[in-house]
């Protein structure tokens, strides 16, 4: 991908949201155990993912990634796995009905494990300790001990990854995906006393599948209405664990970062001549970059220049996250920004992280209409500007947790506590996912509709 750079060149730049472990000869180990192993992902899949996401980049596919904050080992469980992979198939149906294009489906899943933090430490029962950086960092737990960086986690971390990744290709492949199956379970959904107007258009959705089982098309005649293609991403924080897992691509000589089909770059870690952005300009995966509000022009094009110097179409994935009521005055100076230097970019909205508050109760959360706003007027710039929306890129679960508030099951600040489970960020749960898929198959189906009245 880039002549001359070594997997390991990270090194020699600054590091910033990074654990220092305090014993170098175990971290030595675990860094040289885990170079041993099989990747977890392949250059073929990931090269297929980059094709898909070009075709994002131009409208003809959209774009749904979601999953857990950080994924913990403690909560680890096939019933966990297959409930978000569930979802996100859910999520998938409605979207593709109102966009007409295919969707791909890219989890936070099989390896989102290291967070970036605010702040070095915290106060917990008046005592300061190290922050919590995820499980294969540290323990969640208010202890010396448990805080104390422990290189040990990334060997747990890739076993888990590995059954995971195990069991989702599994799903994706055994039945459990098809398309009839899954829009069952979303009826299922709509018959919420609440849900009229999600009802209409699950029952359109059901017209189209008795028509094409009418005309002989069926997951018999049709295997790919059985099977999907599913993707795993996470952010490459830890970059000692992705170095460990980096290969070289038999077929092309390219590196790959074998730890996930996509990684992506944190708002916190994307300095142009910082450590990660330099481990990640030289992977052949697809690459994500988050860009906040203190995102500048100049930034983003020089990122641009470094992480796709080849203008490689479904390269770079620009994930904007900016929160409600703040679109309108950063993405734009952003596409215009994108479009001087003539980048090829897919647009993708995460409505999530601009959006967290402190209720009342003092949980940390995320109010529904405030998720939705922000899609809403990410569609609504683009829609101006006469750009491609190209996806979406949601926190989520598909457990019946109370962690963002809203929804069609009202979930409000005094419920927060009933089933607050995550260790970092608030999570939209089945429901609330489901409801927003609905809300932005709306917005598709809308920019659909409008682009066919320009063209006649």
């Amino acid at each position: 991908m880039t002549k001359g750079w070594t997997k390991s060149d990270w090194r020699a730049k600054p590091r910033v949201q990074m654990p220092d472990y305090p014993d170098t000869a175990a971290l030595n180990t675990v860094e040289a155990q885990l170079a041993k192993y099989p990747p977890l992902v392949f250059a073929g899949e990931a090269r297929k993912l980059k094709k898909q996401l070009a075709l994002a980049g131009e409208g003809k596919a959209f774009l749904l990634q979601g999953g857990d904050c950080a994924e913990s080992f403690a909560e680890f469980s096939a019933d966990n796995i297959r409930d978000t992979f569930r979802v996100m198939l859910q999520m998938a149906v409605v979207l593709t009905y109102g966009a007409k294009v295919p969707v791909i489906k890219v989890g936070r899943m099989a390896g989102q494990f290291a967070k970036p933090r605010s702040a070095n430490t915290e106060i917990i029962g008046g005592v300061e300790y190290p922050s919590y950086r995820g499980d294969i960092i540290n323990g969640f737990e208010a202890t010396a001990e448990a805080r104390r960086p422990d290189p040990a986690r990334m060997l747990q971390a890739y076993t888990q990854a590995a059954a995971s990744l195990n069991l989702l290709r599994a799903f994706s492949t055994g039945g459990f995906a098809d398309i009839h199956r899954v829009h069952s379970w979303t009826l299922g959904f709509a018959e919420h006393d609440k849900a009229e107007r999600y009802r209409e258009l699950s029952n359109r959705i059901s017209d189209a599948l008795d028509f094409m089982s009418a005309a002989g098309i069926n997951s018999d005649s049709a295997p790919s209405l059985a099977t999907v293609d599913f993707y795993t991403s996470h952010e490459s924080l830890l970059l000692e664990y992705e170095e460990a897992l980096c290969r070289v691509d038999s077929i092309t000589g390219q590196n790959v970062a074998g730890s996930g089909h996509m990684i992506w770059i944190g708002d916190r870690t994307r300095q142009p001549d910082g450590a990660h952005v330099e481990f990640a300009r030289g992977v052949l995966n697809p690459i994500g970059l988050k860009c906040g509000p203190t995102t500048m022009a100049d930034d983003l094009k020089v990122l641009m220049a470094k992480l796709n110097p080849q203008n490689e179409a479904g390269r770079l994935t620009l994930i904007a996250r900016f929160g409600a009521g703040k679109v309108g005055e950063n993405l734009p100076r952003l596409i215009k920004a994108v479009q001087e230097e003539g980048a090829n970019v897919v647009w993708s909205c995460d409505p999530m992280h601009g959006n967290t508050i402190k209720a009342a109760s003092g949980y940390k959360t995320r109010p529904f209409e405030s998720v939705l706003r922000e899609v809403r007027e990410f569609f609504q710039i683009h829609k101006a500007e006469g750009t491609v929306p190209g996806g979406v890129h949601f926190e989520m679960t598909g457990q019946d947790v109370t962690e963002c508030t809203g929804g069609l099951r009202a979930v409000t600040d005094e419920n927060l506590s009933d089933r607050y489970h995550t260790a970092c960020d608030p999570r939209l749960n089945a429901s609330q996912s489901l409801e927003l898929a609905f809300l932005v198959s709306e917005e598709l189906s809308a920019q659909r509709e409008a682009a066919r009245r320009v063209a006649l």
